[in-house]
């Protein structure tokens, strides 16, 4: 069975009119769920080995010891499957920074930007999925549509936890500071494992580029 391929033919078409891709329905009874976590599971291990071009729902399914069809119950194809593991990051992420908020007073957000890149720069020199996933996800109008979807929901949460920083600014200049905040942070940490790469060095940059450009917000907006 030839895996749906919601992407081609549409390179010209805008990101911002691609469908959604969400899975089927998500598992409510414990059996159905160590399914899904399964199918999940082995996307996620074989996207890191063969990367999204060789990627299919029947590796997956085979990976999983799962029949195809009971994949194809979840998932309509292999970019729903990628646009769910990015999500499976993102809820992972957004516990981390909600954790962190709480042990670390929102008005000491230096400690807490630090603390933050450091966890997910772990992530990244320790979990090659992590870079796999956010190139999978780069891969159609779709899924780059999903994932933006998945980005803004952790700039949400960041934006939150700048309000106590930007009192004078309205919510859409917030959400704005956070969603350039997120997306440089993911797009950087991607360029910190890439082959030649000194991470730590990256990292350390992406520190002081994230730290000045919130001082100089938080600056500008306590001055306004």
């Amino acid at each position: 069975m030839t895996d749906p391929d919601p992407g081609r033919g549409t390179a010209g078409a805008a990101d911002t009119d691609a469908e959604i891709l969400v899975p089927r329905r998500r598992p409510s009874q414990e059996r159905s769920r160590r399914r899904f976590d399964t199918l999940l599971a082995a996307a996620r291990s074989l996207l890191v080995e063969v990367g999204i071009e060789s990627f299919t729902c029947e590796a997956v399914a085979a990976r999983a010891e799962v029949p195809i069809g009971t994949l194809y119950q979840f998932f309509a194809n292999r970019y729903v499957l990628v646009c769910e593991l990015d999500r499976q990051d993102l809820v992972a992420v957004q516990a981390e920074l909600a954790r962190f908020a709480a042990e670390i007073p929102s008005l000491a957000w230096p400690a807490l930007l630090e603390k933050f890149i450091d966890h997910l720069a772990r992530l990244w020199s320790t979990d090659p999925s992590r870079r796999a996933v956010w190139l999978a996800v780069q891969a159609t109008p779709a899924t780059r549509a999903t994932a933006a979807i998945n980005e803004r929901a952790l700039a949400g949460q960041v934006a939150e936890v700048l309000a106590p920083l930007t009192p004078g600014a309205d919510a859409r200049r917030r959400t704005l500071i956070a969603e350039v905040l997120v997306h440089a942070v993911y797009s950087m940490l991607n360029f910190s494992v890439q082959q030649g790469r000194d991470h730590d060095a990256v990292v350390a940059e992406l520190k002081a580029m994230t730290t000045g450009y919130l001082l100089g917000t938080v600056g500008t907006d306590t001055r306004g």
